[in-house]
């Protein structure tokens, strides 16, 4: 049976491998869009005054993946008014209109930025939003809540780890780009957790998630399930890519040093830090298991990598 569902943020990354899904029935787009892959809805922005008249018609549930990214560029002002009231606005009218469920996609950042302590987060985990951005989000997952206990909308939260793919943006961008113009890697030490989710096995999760009985009402952190580090990633994204690149045993203080000094704490975080989730409960919800492997993803960057 197909679900009939409204995709929003269908021109971003994740979205664009989403729409062609046959459970998409359409797709939001801002006015000076043009996207003939699916029936759409125009909007001028996602804010709290978005105006949703007549964009629910015959849709059973929406994949919310809208909004404002993790930037400098913007202000707390700007996420709160797009990610958290953009957010609520939009399913508050959903429920109203009689749509049946909102797929929410969050972040990671909710639960925080590392796990320190290497135990991975858990969906029952204390939340720790780390930034504004994941602050914003959180603030959406709470008032997102609020109104399932009011109208009866079944609410689902997903929270991606590192999304990557073929042609993905952010680090992941920034790390291919890495292996492709550079043989050697600095990450021959780096032995951290750090959990991934192939945007082919998110979009599976996602559908999932809008149509699965069991799914209304839980929060799921969304990966591969196996949890590698930085070097096996950067070194599986060479195997992707056909490159071959050597791993340098650069000490990881002297990496955090040298980042310290130019200013990217944060990003050696991020390469450097334990993240890593436990996302078994979608499999006990659901019986969702990734349908790629990291191997199996990661052969399609040569192939589709523009």
């Amino acid at each position: 049976m197909v679900n009939r569902t409204l995709l929003t943020g269908a021109s971003g990354f994740i979205g664009s491998h989403l729409k062609n899904s046959d459970d998409i029935l359409s797709i939001v787009i801002r006015k000076n869009e043009i996207d003939h892959s699916k029936p759409s809805f125009e909007i001028d922005s996602l804010t709290e005054n978005t105006c949703w008249n007549n964009a629910f018609n015959n849709i059973d549930s929406i994949i919310h993946l809208a909004g404002l990214a993790h930037s400098h560029s913007f202000s707390e002002s700007d996420y709160n008014s797009v990610n958290t009231q953009g957010t609520l606005k939009l399913a508050n009218d959903a429920a109203k209109a009689g749509v049946k469920r909102f797929v929410f996609v969050s972040s990671i950042g909710v639960n925080g930025s590392s796990t320190l302590t290497r135990k991975p987060f858990r969906s029952t985990s204390k939340v720790k939003a780390h930034n504004i951005y994941a602050k914003s989000k959180l603030d959406a997952e709470i008032g997102l809540k609020r109104i399932a206990e009011e109208t009866g909308l079944e609410v689902v939260i997903v929270r991606p780890t590192l999304v990557y793919g073929p042609n993905a943006p952010g680090n992941f961008g920034l790390l291919t780009k890495l292996v492709t113009k550079l043989p050697l890697l600095p990450f021959g030490l780096v032995n951290n957790k750090r959990s991934f989710i192939a945007v082919q096995n998110l979009t599976d999760l996602l559908l999932t998630c809008a149509k699965h009985p069991n799914a209304a009402g839980h929060t799921f952190l969304a990966s591969d399930s196996k949890s590698i580090s930085t070097k096996e990633f950067t070194s599986a994204i060479a195997k992707g890519l056909n490159k071959s690149i050597y791993q340098l045993p650069v000490p990881i203080s002297i990496m955090r040093l040298g980042a310290k000094l130019i200013g990217k704490q944060s990003m050696a975080e991020q390469l450097l830090d334990n993240l890593e989730v436990d996302s078994s409960n979608a499999f006990d919800v659901m019986g969702w298991r990734a349908p790629y492997t990291m191997e199996q993803a990661m052969s399609l960057l040569s192939k589709e990598m523009k």
